[in-house]
């Protein structure tokens, strides 16, 4: 804390921006105790209380855009190849998830900006989407300013009590990791249990294997994992033809920006 303190002594409202960016990602101290702070420091006349709205606004986009850039690096594929590792997950829950965040990326990106727990970690997946960085960058920056401004004006009006804010955001915050926990739990039951009815059923008789006519050294092509499936088209495809003007290109391995 004492850092953060001489940071926004020093520098002033470019020290608190510092700190809000610092806490996208290192977040030892969060924003939830850096904005208030940035607030009861303005009330003590040491920066005016718009340049600690603006500057720790700037500063949640810069950390956000840090992760972003994460994301774009990390890639779809590679996403995808750790999620196939993973025990219970299908790579048709990671299909349903990306073709939802083509869909609603924008309203997540601007209310994740305002949810405990997810603010930092929301522009993640906008990167390996690669949603438009402007649109990124729009987005964030506006869900951030709301984020923002109400923590540095409860500092600035609580003056001294600046602190009390943290505790009521620890409620907020522990609402929010329950609830992910709850989520996860009844997801882990649910695979759990129809793995369990999947030995259970009578085994199905194997189709018999087609033969493969191309050339030995041409390679057989997969199959569709939606092939089958009336009206299953893959969501992903679907969701990125809705919504392609907001997303690019999905990084593939070996490509350089």
């Amino acid at each position: 804390m004492g850092f953060v303190t001489g940071l926004m002594e020093t520098l002033g409202g470019p020290g608190a921006g510092l700190a809000v960016a610092l806490e996208n990602l290192f977040p030892p101290i969060p924003s939830e105790v850096i904005l208030p702070l940035a607030g009861f420091t303005a009330s003590q006349g040491n920066l005016s209380l718009f340049s600690a709205i603006i500057w720790t606004t700037i500063g949640s986009v810069v950390g956000a855009l840090a992760l972003y850039y994460v994301g774009a690096l990390l890639g779809r594929d590679r996403v995808r190849a750790i999620a196939a590792k993973l025990p219970l997950v299908k790579l048709a829950d990671v299909d349903r998830t990306e073709a939802w965040f083509l869909k609603h990326g924008v309203q997540a990106v601007f209310f994740g900006r305002m949810i405990p727990v997810f603010r930092s970690l929301i522009s993640i997946p906008a990167g390996v989407e690669r949603m438009r960085v402007t649109t990124f960058l729009l987005f964030t920056a506006l869900g951030s300013l709301i984020w923002n401004t109400v923590f540095v004006l409860a500092g600035y009006f609580l003056g001294e009590n600046w602190h009390v804010v943290e505790s009521y955001v620890g409620v907020l915050q522990n609402i929010v990791i329950a609830v992910c926990v709850i989520a996860v739990g009844y997801f882990i039951v649910t695979r759990v249990r129809r793995a369990r009815q999947a030995k259970l059923a009578p085994e199905e008789a194997d189709e018999p294997e087609q033969p493969w006519h191309g050339q030995p050294w041409d390679a057989q092509p997969a199959a569709d994992p939606y092939a089958g499936y009336p009206g299953q088209a893959d969501p992903v495809a679907q969701a990125r033809a809705e919504r392609g003007t907001l997303y690019g290109t999905p990084r593939q391995p070996g490509d350089h920006w």
